[in-house]
């Protein structure tokens, strides 16, 4: 069973950037989408970013498209997400997800992945 483990995360200042790292252990993330979520104090959980199974298509979310970008790097078996002019809207616990059976539709879904990170915090200061 695959499992998943973030790190990276910190306190930064507005207009910094900041990437955090999602491992995998226990199994390759071939053949897996890729998905980072984040969830600020009281709030749902967002969708962030996602990387489709092939890792040929990768989708947003509207309030992070232009500044963040998520990336693979099949060797290391880690997923990155690169998030730059960072606001302090951008504060929150991130998390990374990994899923087999995730279709194109269901890219921005939190339900359609199966497999978890504990979430790393990101925080910026204004």
């Amino acid at each position: 069973q695959v499992q998943l483990v973030e790190s990276g995360g910190g306190l930064v200042q507005a207009g910094d950037s900041l990437r955090v790292s999602c491992a995998a252990s226990g199994g390759t993330l071939s053949g897996y989408a890729m998905a980072w979520f984040r969830q600020a104090p009281e709030r749902e959980r967002q969708f962030v970013a996602a990387l489709s199974r092939t890792g040929g298509y990768t989708y947003y979310g509207d309030s992070v498209k232009g500044r963040f970008t998520i990336s693979t790097d099949k060797g290391k078996n880690t997923v990155y997400l690169q998030m730059n002019s960072l606001k302090p809207e951008d504060t929150a616990v991130y998390y990374c997800a990994a899923g087999r059976r995730v279709i194109t539709s269901s890219l921005r879904s939190q339900t359609a992945y199966d497999i978890w990170g504990q979430g790393t915090q990101v925080t910026v200061s204004s």
